[in-house]
């Protein structure tokens, strides 16, 4: 077999190595550094065999996937002191997450976090003992043998199609892909962080689980950090700063609809501008499209079939309608408006979209998830041949939006899913290849989702790192074969015959809701000046005294289009500086008697302790310079 290795050499290597001994054969001492391979793409075990050419790529400690695979083993570490500690236990799933791991299990009788540290105890032996995880094919017979007590892992068995793999580490197996790290003394930094229920397979109907989430490194000090980043995501927590900043509120009367408060508003209105011209400026036509649509419009989308359950419906006149949770089947209804030549295309449909979603009420969470959202949604119409250049351009439009916000992100290509899709495999693959060429012929690294895409088509989902070193789900790009042909869309080509034309559904900020949320937290409240609902605060002195160059101050400012609000409360100044802190404005005026003589103004940026005197003109530049430049910072 030839492999492709990561500084684009080929090498032919024996059919059938294992990713370990390639590594060996490359190089003894990153034989040793090995943790798991990149093949074609997808993260696999380093024991397991490789049986063709590919993309091949040694993933070590310092490999982004490094934690993932550590992570992956603790859970069964875990798993293995639970079945010491409680061996009437029964396992379904325990895999590793983006930050860390969680494994669901039916116990005898119910357990709390009091129950960690006696747990964690026996991690530790586990981990002391140094055991090696060893991989072994079996067949489902065999899996249903070691697994004759373990009544979910024989469920899982009947699911599964092909040969099985376990890994044993001493009197422990587990039904497992992989992939994982050599012994389980790598885990070495563990902690167990909280317990909640859970349903096997996500199913109400099904058994109910106890899931215990879990995290790992490879050093302590590693740990340490993030415990310490921990306590500092609960201070910038988005529902109690939406609160103090006057930018949200939640009501018992509505669980999942917030309320935007009126600096809510105009933190949300900075946003929608910055969306809009991005748009206008990438010749997108902006649409709006009904919220209520009948059933038979949701029934011809696929929508009614794959999505009822998340659906809102109503009776009108004796029909059946539904509150719309996508945006796409509106655009459709847009293009088929009119007639289109093939020289149209792509016809971009940008749409801030008020889309309703029934989520369960135990899985609400401030603006992170709701019931009811404005979507970022974009639509283009096009032909097969323009695909690659429309998700090029897609690609330049996203790295410009996350880099205005500090937001650095990673791809995933998310493929079809097992069940539940639409449309024929060939098309799906030839839909995945396109995405995967684009990449590729970009420059962009991406990670292979497997069975994540949409039930219309694969996609592409971009994945944000914030300020708090969290992963956040926001951008997608979805490649949609299906639905224009659902709709009976067409196009006039070159000779004169009609065709069908693709489909991008695009959202970059993902929902305006959750992307507020995330950028309160990301920035911790203290926003980009031309984001923060007040910009300058001026407080006079002494209000009888200084409130009217105060006021004439603000005028000025607001002439300009900066946002300034003058305190004329009665409270001494330095309990107003102190609460105006608190609001993270990002300027502070102080109006006193050199001020109101010399028309200057004293001001001090949010989280400086140094205060500036100058003319008033020279501030109204300065602040009006921040506001354009979108800085990031005010340093």
């Amino acid at each position: 077999m030839i492999l492709t290795l990561k500084d684009g050499s080929k090498k032919e290597f024996k059919d059938g190595m294992t990713g370990l001994e390639v590594a060996n054969a490359i190089s003894p001492s990153l034989g040793k550094k090995c943790l798991g391979i990149r093949f074609q793409g997808e993260v696999i075990d380093y024991r397991e065999p490789l049986k063709e050419d590919g993309d091949f790529e040694i993933l070590t400690k310092d490999s982004p996937e490094a934690l993932h695979i550590l992570n992956h083993t603790c859970a069964h570490i875990f798993a293995q002191a639970i079945k010491h500690l409680y061996p009437e236990a029964q396992f379904a799933f325990g895999p590793s997450i983006d930050e860390g791991f969680y494994y669901d299990i039916k116990l005898p009788n119910p357990i709390s976090d009091k129950d960690f540290p006696a747990i964690e105890k026996e991690m530790h032996k586990i981990v002391e003992s140094g055991l090696p995880l060893i991989r072994k094919d079996i067949t489902k017979e065999e899996g249903k043998k070691i697994f004759a007590d373990q009544e979910f892992k024989k469920t899982h068995i009947d699911e599964l199609e092909g040969p099985l793999t376990v890994y044993e580490q001493g009197d422990f197996v587990d039904l497992c892909k992989g992939p994982h790290v050599p012994n389980t003394s790598y885990c070495k930094a563990f902690k167990l962080m909280n317990i909640s229920g859970a349903y096997f397979h996500g199913d109400k109907t099904q058994a109910q689980l106890t899931r215990i989430y879990g995290i790992c490194f490879f050093d302590e000090k590693s740990l340490e950090d993030y415990l310490h980043l921990l306590e500092e995501r609960k201070s910038s927590d988005h529902r109690k700063l939406g609160k103090d900043l006057n930018i949200f509120m939640l009501s018992d009367y509505g669980p999942g609809f917030p309320f935007w408060l009126p600096d809510g508003m105009i933190f949300k209105q900075q946003l929608i501008d910055y969306w809009t011209k991005l748009h206008y400026a990438n010749d997108y036509m902006l649409i709006q499209t009904p919220m209520i649509l009948s059933k038979e419009l949701w029934e011809t989308s696929g929508h009614w079939d794959h999505y009822k359950e998340n659906m809102y419906t109503t009776m009108i006149e004796g029909k059946e309608y539904a509150i719309k949770p996508m945006n796409c089947p509106g655009a459709i209804q847009v293009y088929k408006n009119d007639q289109h030549s093939y020289k149209e295309l792509p016809l971009r449909y940008a749409e801030l979209g008020f889309v309703h979603r029934h989520e369960a009420s135990g899985a609400l969470n401030g603006l992170f998830r709701v019931r009811a959202f404005t979507q970022d949604d974009a639509h283009t119409l096009l032909r097969e041949d323009q695909v690659e250049e429309e998700i090029s351009k897609l690609l330049k439009i996203y790295g410009e939006v996350y880099k205005t916000f500090g937001l650095t992100y990673h791809i995933e290509l998310s493929t079809r899913p097992e069940t539940g899709y639409i449309g024929k495999i060939e098309t799906w693959n030839n839909a995945e290849d396109a995405l995967r060429k684009c990449l590729e012929e970009n420059g962009v690294p991406y990670k292979i989702n497997p069975g994540d895409g949409a039930f219309y088509g694969p996609k592409l989902d971009f994945k944000l790192n914030d300020s708090l070193g969290r992963v956040w789900q926001c951008g997608t790009i979805q490649l949609d074969m299906q639905l224009p042909g659902r709709f009976d869309c067409v196009y006039v080509d070159k000779d004169g015959s009609l065709k069908t034309p693709l489909m991008i559904h695009r959202a970059i900020f993902g929902s305006l809701e959750r992307f507020s949320g995330i950028l309160i937290e990301h920035f911790k409240g203290v926003f980009p000046t031309w984001l923060a609902p007040k910009q300058v605060v001026i407080l006079p002195v002494i209000d009888e005294k200084h409130g009217k160059v105060a006021d004439e101050i603000a005028k000025v400012l607001k002439e300009a289009e900066i946002r300034a609000y003058v305190d004329h409360s009665e409270d001494k100044l330095g309990k107003k500086i102190h609460d105006w802190q608190v609001k993270k404005v990002p300027y502070t005026l102080v109006i006193g008697d050199k001020e109101a003589e010399d028309k200057s103004v004293t001001y001090r940026i949010y989280g400086h302790k140094d205060q500036v005197n100058i003319p008033l003109e020279d501030f109204k530049k300065l602040v009006l310079d921040d506001i354009k430049s979108k800085k990031l910072s005010r340093d």
